[in-house]
């Protein structure tokens, strides 16, 4: 008989994550995102399964942008009419809505098929300081330091839990 009884609920259970966009660069930032949601960092990971975490990504306005994308970044949308095509310059996202800059990086990063859109709406993003209920919520919280890209940041000593990225 095998010892391996399959995944249980407790290997599928969704933790969340909280992400702070302050000075990040947005390349990576998207990235790490995007492998917490499709659960790339836990060890039951199967791809044909939908077992991402939740991610709480505040201070999105504050993104940081390299080499000329800060000014010469285009949006493109097409509205599928005949001389639909709809351009947004990222100055003009920022302003109006600056959480659509991560969310749309992320959406490239995650792969193109039918879990795609269950895994964005576990992304929340917030212009500003993410609300209480959500910061709360939170399990790990990531941060930036100078040799890691991402580490483990418990919010306290009895919730302490092993760095998932």
């Amino acid at each position: 008989m095998s010892a391996i009884k399959g995944k249980t609920s407790l290997a599928l259970t969704r933790v969340w994550h909280h992400a702070d966009a302050q000075n990040r660069v947005l390349g990576n930032l998207a990235s790490r995102i995007a492998w917490v949601l499709m659960g790339k960092h836990k060890p039951t990971y199967d791809p044909a399964v939908d077992a991402g975490d939740y991610v709480v990504v505040s201070n999105a306005s504050n993104v940081h942008l390299t080499g000329k994308k800060g000014t010469d970044k285009i949006y493109y949308s097409h509205t599928g009419y005949m001389g639909g095509l709809k351009a947004v310059p990222i100055t003009r996202m920022r302003e109006r809505r600056p959480d659509e800059i991560i969310r749309r990086a992320v959406s490239g990063m995650l792969p193109k098929n039918t879990f795609r859109d269950r895994r964005l709406e576990r992304l929340k993003i917030f212009a500003g300081p993410a609300p209480d209920v959500y910061a709360s919520n939170s399990l790990t919280t990531w941060r930036d330091q100078p040799n890691a890209s991402l580490t483990n940041e418990s919010p306290s000593p009895s919730q302490s839990r092993n760095p998932t990225v």
